[in-house]
Protein backbone atom coordinates (compact mmCIF):
# COMPACT_ATOMS: atom_id res chain seq x y z
CA UNK A 1 0.00 0.00 0.00
CA UNK A 2 1.34 3.15 -1.06
CA UNK A 3 2.28 6.07 1.61
CA UNK A 4 -0.55 8.26 -0.03
CA UNK A 5 -3.47 5.76 0.47
CA UNK A 6 -2.02 4.67 3.64
CA UNK A 7 -2.34 7.93 5.33
CA UNK A 8 -5.91 8.15 3.87
CA UNK A 9 -6.77 4.77 5.13
CA UNK A 10 -5.34 5.95 9.02
CA UNK A 11 -7.21 9.18 8.55
CA UNK A 12 -10.83 7.18 7.82
CA UNK A 13 -9.89 4.55 10.94
CA UNK A 14 -9.40 7.96 13.56
CA UNK A 15 -11.87 9.26 12.00
CA UNK A 16 -14.19 5.96 12.67
CA UNK A 17 -12.88 5.33 16.43
CA UNK A 18 -13.55 9.16 16.95
CA UNK A 19 -17.15 8.69 15.46
CA UNK A 20 -17.25 6.11 17.86
CA UNK A 21 -15.77 7.46 20.95
CA UNK A 22 -18.21 10.26 20.83
CA UNK A 23 -21.64 8.29 20.67
CA UNK A 24 -19.97 6.23 23.57
CA UNK A 25 -19.73 9.54 25.57
CA UNK A 26 -23.02 11.28 24.37
CA UNK A 27 -24.73 7.89 25.02
CA UNK A 28 -23.30 7.93 28.92
CA UNK A 29 -24.11 11.72 28.98
CA UNK A 30 -27.51 11.26 28.19
CA UNK A 31 -28.07 8.29 30.73
CA UNK A 32 -26.41 10.82 33.44
CA UNK A 33 -28.59 13.66 32.12
CA UNK A 34 -31.91 11.86 32.30
CA UNK A 35 -31.17 10.28 35.69
CA UNK A 36 -30.56 14.39 36.95
CA UNK A 37 -33.37 15.00 35.23
CA UNK A 38 -36.28 11.92 36.80
CA UNK A 39 -34.84 12.63 39.92
CA UNK A 40 -36.53 14.62 42.91
CA UNK A 41 -33.31 17.22 44.10
CA UNK A 42 -33.75 19.51 47.02
CA UNK A 43 -36.13 22.39 46.59
CA UNK A 44 -38.11 21.07 43.85
CA UNK A 45 -42.16 21.48 44.38
CA UNK A 46 -43.86 18.49 45.45
CA UNK A 47 -47.07 17.42 45.99
CA UNK A 48 -48.21 18.93 49.06
CA UNK A 49 -51.88 17.38 50.15
CA UNK A 50 -52.71 20.27 52.90
CA UNK A 51 -52.06 22.77 49.99
CA UNK A 52 -48.71 24.11 51.84
CA UNK A 53 -45.05 24.97 50.09
CA UNK A 54 -43.06 22.44 50.11
CA UNK A 55 -40.49 23.64 48.09
CA UNK A 56 -36.70 22.93 50.04
CA UNK A 57 -38.33 20.52 52.29
CA UNK A 58 -35.55 18.22 53.58
CA UNK A 59 -35.96 15.26 51.62
CA UNK A 60 -33.96 12.74 53.68
CA UNK A 61 -37.60 12.68 56.39
CA UNK A 62 -39.55 11.64 53.54
CA UNK A 63 -40.75 7.79 53.81
CA UNK A 64 -40.01 5.47 50.56
CA UNK A 65 -43.07 6.86 48.40
CA UNK A 66 -40.73 9.07 47.36
CA UNK A 67 -40.01 7.78 43.57
CA UNK A 68 -37.70 9.17 41.21
CA UNK A 69 -34.66 8.17 38.55
CA UNK A 70 -37.34 5.85 36.25
CA UNK A 71 -40.25 4.99 38.75
CA UNK A 72 -37.62 3.20 40.75
CA UNK A 73 -37.41 3.81 44.38
CA UNK A 74 -34.67 5.71 45.36
CA UNK A 75 -35.33 6.57 49.42
CA UNK A 76 -32.78 3.78 50.31
CA UNK A 77 -30.18 5.02 47.56
CA UNK A 78 -30.53 9.26 48.63
CA UNK A 79 -32.64 9.48 52.04
CA UNK A 80 -30.43 8.10 55.15
CA UNK A 81 -32.00 5.47 57.59
CA UNK A 82 -35.23 5.07 55.46
CA UNK A 83 -34.38 1.07 55.06
CA UNK A 84 -31.64 -1.20 53.85
CA UNK A 85 -30.41 -1.19 50.30
CA UNK A 86 -31.72 -4.23 48.41
CA UNK A 87 -29.82 -5.76 45.65
CA UNK A 88 -31.24 -3.57 42.82
CA UNK A 89 -30.28 -0.53 44.41
CA UNK A 90 -26.81 -1.69 44.30
CA UNK A 91 -26.87 -2.43 40.95
CA UNK A 92 -28.55 0.55 39.79
CA UNK A 93 -26.37 2.50 41.87
CA UNK A 94 -23.17 0.74 40.46
CA UNK A 95 -25.44 1.30 36.50
CA UNK A 96 -24.91 4.76 37.25
CA UNK A 97 -21.43 5.40 38.45
CA UNK A 98 -20.43 2.96 35.73
CA UNK A 99 -22.09 4.70 33.07
CA UNK A 100 -20.73 8.16 34.62
CA UNK A 101 -17.06 6.96 34.73
CA UNK A 102 -17.40 6.39 30.76
CA UNK A 103 -18.94 9.39 30.01
CA UNK A 104 -16.35 11.53 32.23
CA UNK A 105 -13.16 9.12 31.20
CA UNK A 106 -13.53 8.50 27.57
CA UNK A 107 -12.81 11.73 26.11
CA UNK A 108 -9.79 12.02 27.99
CA UNK A 109 -8.48 8.59 27.24
CA UNK A 110 -9.17 9.27 22.98
CA UNK A 111 -5.35 10.42 22.13
CA UNK A 112 -4.81 6.74 23.67
CA UNK A 113 -7.17 5.16 21.56
CA UNK A 114 -6.56 7.30 18.34
CA UNK A 115 -2.69 6.52 18.46
CA UNK A 116 -3.67 2.67 18.82
CA UNK A 117 -6.22 2.67 15.98
CA UNK A 118 -3.41 4.38 13.95
CA UNK A 119 -0.20 2.24 14.65
CA UNK A 120 -2.88 -0.78 14.52
CA UNK A 121 -3.92 -0.17 10.69
CA UNK A 122 -0.13 0.59 9.68
CA UNK A 123 0.83 -2.71 11.80
CA UNK A 124 -1.69 -4.83 9.54
CA UNK A 125 -0.70 -3.18 6.17
CA UNK A 126 3.00 -4.34 7.22
CA UNK A 127 1.36 -7.66 7.93
CA UNK A 128 2.45 -7.74 11.58
CA UNK A 129 -0.96 -7.18 13.13
CA UNK A 130 -1.47 -6.21 16.80
CA UNK A 131 -4.76 -6.69 18.80
CA UNK A 132 -8.02 -4.82 18.14
CA UNK A 133 -8.08 -1.26 19.60
CA UNK A 134 -11.40 -2.66 21.76
CA UNK A 135 -9.51 -5.18 23.36
CA UNK A 136 -7.18 -2.26 25.10
CA UNK A 137 -10.53 0.54 25.60
CA UNK A 138 -12.27 -2.73 27.44
CA UNK A 139 -9.39 -3.15 30.02
CA UNK A 140 -9.16 0.35 30.23
CA UNK A 141 -12.90 0.62 31.15
CA UNK A 142 -12.67 -2.63 33.61
CA UNK A 143 -10.32 -0.60 35.88
CA UNK A 144 -13.23 2.27 36.06
CA UNK A 145 -16.08 -0.54 36.22
CA UNK A 146 -14.04 -1.72 39.61
CA UNK A 147 -13.62 1.66 40.51
CA UNK A 148 -17.47 2.27 40.07
CA UNK A 149 -17.75 -1.17 42.35
CA UNK A 150 -15.95 0.76 45.37
CA UNK A 151 -17.85 3.98 45.11
CA UNK A 152 -21.36 2.13 45.21
CA UNK A 153 -20.33 0.98 48.40
CA UNK A 154 -18.98 3.63 49.66
CA UNK A 155 -22.31 5.63 48.50
CA UNK A 156 -23.97 2.81 50.60
CA UNK A 157 -21.99 3.41 54.04
CA UNK A 158 -22.50 7.11 53.55
CA UNK A 159 -25.90 6.83 53.65
CA UNK A 160 -26.49 4.21 56.34
CA UNK A 161 -24.20 6.75 58.19
CA UNK A 162 -26.40 9.64 57.22
CA UNK A 163 -24.01 11.67 55.79
CA UNK A 164 -25.65 12.22 52.33
CA UNK A 165 -28.65 14.91 51.44
CA UNK A 166 -31.16 13.80 48.50
CA UNK A 167 -28.86 14.99 45.75
CA UNK A 168 -26.18 12.43 47.06
CA UNK A 169 -23.68 15.30 48.49
CA UNK A 170 -22.49 15.39 51.79
CA UNK A 171 -24.90 16.93 53.96
CA UNK A 172 -21.77 17.68 56.41
CA UNK A 173 -19.71 20.91 55.79
CA UNK A 174 -16.54 19.52 58.02
CA UNK A 175 -16.81 16.31 56.00
CA UNK A 176 -17.05 18.34 52.93
CA UNK A 177 -14.52 20.19 53.52
CA UNK A 178 -12.01 17.75 54.56
CA UNK A 179 -12.82 15.92 51.43
CA UNK A 180 -11.63 19.41 49.32
CA UNK A 181 -8.37 19.70 51.80
CA UNK A 182 -7.73 15.71 51.02
CA UNK A 183 -8.13 15.76 46.80
CA UNK A 184 -6.09 19.68 47.27
CA UNK A 185 -3.35 17.90 48.71
CA UNK A 186 -3.03 14.60 46.46
CA UNK A 187 -2.71 16.88 43.49
CA UNK A 188 0.68 17.90 44.74
CA UNK A 189 1.67 14.61 45.67
CA UNK A 190 4.17 12.37 43.73
CA UNK A 191 1.99 9.57 43.00
CA UNK A 192 -0.23 12.37 41.21
CA UNK A 193 2.44 13.31 39.39
CA UNK A 194 3.91 9.83 38.32
CA UNK A 195 0.49 8.93 36.72
CA UNK A 196 -0.38 11.62 34.95
CA UNK A 197 2.86 11.97 33.34
CA UNK A 198 1.73 8.25 32.06
CA UNK A 199 -1.27 10.22 30.99
CA UNK A 200 0.05 12.79 29.31
CA UNK A 201 2.34 11.12 26.97
CA UNK A 202 0.42 7.64 25.53
CA UNK A 203 3.99 6.87 23.52
CA UNK A 204 6.16 7.38 26.58
CA UNK A 205 3.61 4.47 28.22
CA UNK A 206 3.96 2.08 25.61
CA UNK A 207 7.31 2.36 26.03
CA UNK A 208 7.31 1.77 29.27
CA UNK A 209 5.35 -0.91 28.85
CA UNK A 210 6.76 -3.44 25.98
CA UNK A 211 4.63 -1.50 23.54
CA UNK A 212 1.15 -2.75 21.48
CA UNK A 213 0.04 -6.44 21.78
CA UNK A 214 -0.52 -8.93 19.26
CA UNK A 215 -2.96 -11.14 21.59
CA UNK A 216 -5.92 -10.07 22.57
CA UNK A 217 -5.27 -10.58 26.34
CA UNK A 218 -2.10 -8.68 25.99
CA UNK A 219 -3.77 -5.73 24.31
CA UNK A 220 -6.43 -6.34 27.31
CA UNK A 221 -3.48 -6.32 29.93
CA UNK A 222 -2.09 -3.16 28.35
CA UNK A 223 -5.53 -1.16 29.00
CA UNK A 224 -5.94 -2.73 32.48
CA UNK A 225 -1.92 -0.98 32.90
CA UNK A 226 -3.18 2.28 31.42
CA UNK A 227 -6.83 2.36 33.02
CA UNK A 228 -4.86 1.74 36.50
CA UNK A 229 -2.47 5.19 36.34
CA UNK A 230 -5.29 6.95 35.01
CA UNK A 231 -7.51 5.74 38.30
CA UNK A 232 -4.26 6.55 40.10
CA UNK A 233 -4.25 10.06 38.42
CA UNK A 234 -8.31 10.75 39.06
CA UNK A 235 -9.59 8.96 42.15
CA UNK A 236 -9.35 11.63 44.41
CA UNK A 237 -11.13 14.04 41.74
CA UNK A 238 -13.79 11.48 41.25
CA UNK A 239 -14.19 11.82 45.30
CA UNK A 240 -14.96 15.28 45.01
CA UNK A 241 -18.09 14.05 43.48
CA UNK A 242 -19.95 13.24 46.89
CA UNK A 243 -19.03 16.72 48.10
CA UNK A 244 -21.06 18.75 44.56
CA UNK A 245 -23.67 16.07 44.25
CA UNK A 246 -23.70 12.69 42.38
CA UNK A 247 -26.21 14.11 40.38
CA UNK A 248 -24.92 17.62 39.99
CA UNK A 249 -24.60 17.33 36.31
CA UNK A 250 -22.92 20.89 36.16
CA UNK A 251 -20.34 19.41 38.65
CA UNK A 252 -19.98 16.22 36.83
CA UNK A 253 -18.95 18.62 34.12
CA UNK A 254 -16.79 20.46 35.88
CA UNK A 255 -14.89 17.43 36.86
CA UNK A 256 -14.96 15.93 33.59
CA UNK A 257 -13.56 19.37 32.18
CA UNK A 258 -10.52 19.31 34.55
CA UNK A 259 -9.67 15.58 34.18
CA UNK A 260 -9.40 16.53 30.36
CA UNK A 261 -7.08 19.38 30.69
CA UNK A 262 -4.98 17.77 32.76
CA UNK A 263 -4.58 14.61 30.47
CA UNK A 264 -4.39 17.09 27.26
CA UNK A 265 -2.95 20.14 28.36
CA UNK A 266 0.88 20.77 28.03
CA UNK A 267 1.41 22.24 31.05
CA UNK A 268 2.91 19.49 33.06
CA UNK A 269 2.22 19.75 36.90
CA UNK A 270 0.89 23.22 36.38
CA UNK A 271 -3.37 22.27 36.21
CA UNK A 272 -3.33 20.08 38.83
CA UNK A 273 -1.25 22.11 41.10
CA UNK A 274 -3.42 25.28 40.87
CA UNK A 275 -6.59 23.31 41.28
CA UNK A 276 -5.22 21.40 44.32
CA UNK A 277 -4.04 24.66 46.22
CA UNK A 278 -7.53 26.38 44.97
CA UNK A 279 -9.43 22.85 46.71
CA UNK A 280 -7.58 22.64 49.65
CA UNK A 281 -7.97 26.77 49.95
CA UNK A 282 -11.74 26.32 49.79
CA UNK A 283 -12.02 23.37 52.05
CA UNK A 284 -10.20 25.06 54.32
CA UNK A 285 -12.35 28.11 54.19
CA UNK A 286 -15.51 25.46 54.56
CA UNK A 287 -14.43 23.54 57.42
CA UNK A 288 -13.26 26.99 59.01
CA UNK A 289 -17.00 28.55 58.99
CA UNK A 290 -18.15 25.05 60.18
CA UNK A 291 -16.68 25.97 63.41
Amino acid sequence: MGDTALEAVLRRDRAVVMAALVVIAVLAWAYVLWLATDMVMPGSALPDSGGGDMAGMDMSNMDGSNMGMGGMDMGAAVAPGIRAWALADFAFTFTMWAVMMVGMMTPSVAPMLLLYAGVGRKARADGRPIASTGWFFAGYLAVWAVFSLVATGAQWLLTRLALLDPSMATGSAVLGGLVLIAAGLYQWTPMKGVCLRQCQAPIAFLAGHGGFRSAPLGALRLGIDHGAYCLGCCWALMALLFVGGVMNVLWIAGIAILVLLEKTVPTGQLIPRVSGALMAGIGTWIVFQAF
